[in-house]
């Protein structure tokens, strides 16, 4: 069985929804993930922000999941994120995959490479203390 952080069941985000994240990155963070998708088993988005954890400093990884196995990773340019800091995330779900924007940096663009047209899972792992979690 895979392990899963705080997770959040029992909602349903469709294309054209969003949900934003808002935390705190704790003072000694190496890393923190939010991931969304059917269960922790099927990620349609993995979100890893890694400070200084395996083998990468201040990258942020995205990737998916399909029946427990990771696809290709995907490491996007930009590093928003400081230690100690109070941070923003929004998840935008398209017809085509997400749209990630957190302040300060680049979107984000992720395909759906699992093709599902609904989002009932959020699990949030790591360094990372959550002080909300919405859906505007």
């Amino acid at each position: 069985m895979s392990k899963c952080g705080v997770t959040a069941t029992q909602f349903k985000l469709y294309p054209g929804e969003s949900l934003v994240v808002k935390g705190k990155v704790l003072p000694d963070c190496k890393e923190f993930e939010i991931n969304l998708g059917k269960d922790c088993d099927n990620l349609v988005l993995h979100y890893n922000a890694r400070f200084d954890c395996k083998g990468d400093v201040n990258t942020v990884v995205c990737n998916s999941r399909r029946d427990s196995t990771w696809e290709d990773e995907e490491r996007p340019p930009d590093f928003p994120f400081h230690h100690d800091s109070e941070v923003e995330i929004t998840f935008s779900f398209t017809d085509n995959g997400f749209r990630v924007k957190t302040e300060g940096s680049e979107e984000i663009v992720f395909p759906n490479r699992l093709g599902l047209n609904l989002i009932d899972y959020l699990g949030v792992d790591g360094d990372f203390r959550i002080k909300s979690v919405t859906f505007p």
